[in-house]
């Protein structure tokens, strides 16, 4: 006769199988918070080792977003209420962030004693990148984009990240530089090793070279001590080059050397250091036409244009300005500890026709400057700064102005009949107007629809 012990060591094995052959990430904690049991899917997603999780506070393991400040298996232990299927993300053991769906409940031993709680997560990477696909969208580190023309940038983003080669991103100021700089750095094998950035344009030449090159004691007046420059401290990870067309000559034929050669001195040195890293540069500049007037060195060119990256500006890629709002609004809600909703329908108009010489920089700010005026609801057009409100009613505004309402009219019209399967009535009783007046939009803005109306499927 097998006795009570013996059964529920079955019961306790079976369990721990079962656990063991699930996709979903399971651990279990004590009272105080610490992991006594972590599942194979819990390694794999989290990517930290099971004898490395057992005995470790929950919250050193996950680093996930809501630990700090909501955790979901702290309320099942305060309440006794299981959460199902809450979103959270996690920071892996790469630093990796990812989506996961959350499941907790109550561990009680055989009296019904709680003795910890239990949480169950998936990962949601997957149906995170299906969801931006459907929605039309895709997001490489910060960048987030709709347009086609950032597409083509994303879809050649692994291939350039893995290869090494110098790169040569061109843009508008404020068109986001060093975010993709920072993307194409993250996507490569250099990830772990750190990336520099200098802006070449900031610096008077002579402050340049040493802040690029470092310099030893008594290079010149004031040189006590050894300084590594940026080359040293981004050794085995990548340099940013920010306004490369700013350069001189003379400092421009030093880079060119260490681009060729691998190797550079130290200012007062004698001794050649060896380079391993990899250049980004960046400029607002035409460099062919600086090359034609003799402000650029051709062979530099050459070997920081290996691979070209052109951002377009904003006033180009207008379809983005919806999803960067969305972006900024979560994130200074997120920052500030605001609860801002969104934009009123006509702020987004005018922000639709402004054409952006700022480019995303400049709709940053008009968020930044928006939310110091606006804690909660939906930000309106008082929110905004002075001289950008009386730039958006100059006459000659008005018929972009127009225009983009109606964009923004069309598309809220074409998204609620999406989400309505076509069916004309409920999309009017979505956006709270009635059937005629929807009728009378769609023929107004010439959105197209199919010949059978979503109720008769």
């Amino acid at each position: 006769m097998t006795s009570m012990s013996g059964k529920k060591n079955q019961s306790f094995d079976s369990t721990a199988t079962i656990l063991e052959s699930i996709s979903d990430g399971v651990f279990t904690v004590d009272k105080e918070w610490r992991i006594t049991s972590f599942n194979r899917a819990a390694e794999e997603i989290t990517g930290i080792a099971r004898e490395e999780a057992i005995g470790v506070q929950c919250w050193e393991v996950f680093r996930a977003g809501m630990c700090e400040t909501d955790c979901a298996l702290r309320r099942t232990m305060e309440t006794g209420a299981p959460i199902v299927n809450r979103s959270a993300f996690i920071i892996t053991a790469d630093g990796d962030r990812i989506p996961i769906s959350v499941s907790t409940a109550l561990l009680k031993n055989n009296d019904g004693e709680i003795i910890g709680g239990a949480e169950t997560f998936r990962d949601l990477t997957l149906v995170d990148e299906l969801r931006k696909e459907l929605e039309g969208r895709f997001q490489i580190g910060d960048m987030v984009s709709r347009s086609p023309s950032m597409r083509r940038i994303f879809d050649v983003m692994p291939q350039v990240a893995v290869s090494d080669s110098s790169v040569l991103i061109q843009g508008e100021t404020g068109t986001g530089k060093e975010l993709l700089a920072r993307a194409v750095h993250n996507l490569s094998y250099r990830k772990k090793k750190p990336f520099v950035a200098v802006n070449c344009g900031a610096l008077p030449d002579t402050l340049l070279e040493s802040e690029l090159f470092g310099y030893e004691p008594g290079a010149f007046t004031g040189a006590n001590r050894k300084k590594p420059g940026r080359f040293a401290l981004a050794q085995g990870g990548t340099l940013f080059l920010d306004e490369i067309g700013e350069v001189s000559q003379a400092l421009q034929l030093r880079l060119l050397r260490v681009l060729q050669e691998k190797v550079y001195e130290p200012l007062g040195g004698t001794k050649s250091v060896q380079s391993d890293v990899r250049i980004i540069s960046a400029t607002n500049k035409d460099l062919s036409q600086e090359i034609k007037t003799g402000d650029f060195r051709q062979d530099l060119f050459y070997r920081i244009n290996v691979v070209r990256l052109d951002l377009p500006p904003l006033r180009k890629r207008k379809e983005d300005i919806p999803l960067l709002l969305d972006h900024f609004i979560h994130r200074f809600n997120r920052l500030q500890q605001k609860s801002v909703a969104g934009l009123d329908s006509d702020v987004l108009a005018f922000l639709m026709a402004h054409d952006f010489p700022g480019n995303i920089r400049e709709l940053e700010n008009l968020i930044e400057h928006a939310f110091v005026l606006c804690d909660t609801g939906n930000i309106a057009i008082h929110h905004l700064p002075d001289d950008f409100v009386k730039s958006i009613h100059r006459p000659e505004a008005a018929g972009r102005i127009r225009s983009a309402v109606q964009s923004v009219e069309a598309q809220s019209i074409i998204e609620a009949l999406k989400r309505n399967n076509n069916n004309r009535l409920a999309a009017a009783g979505e956006l709270g107007i009635h059937k005629s007046t929807l009728f009378r939009k769609i023929k107004a803005l010439g959105i197209p629809l199919p010949e059978t109306d979503g109720r008769s499927r």
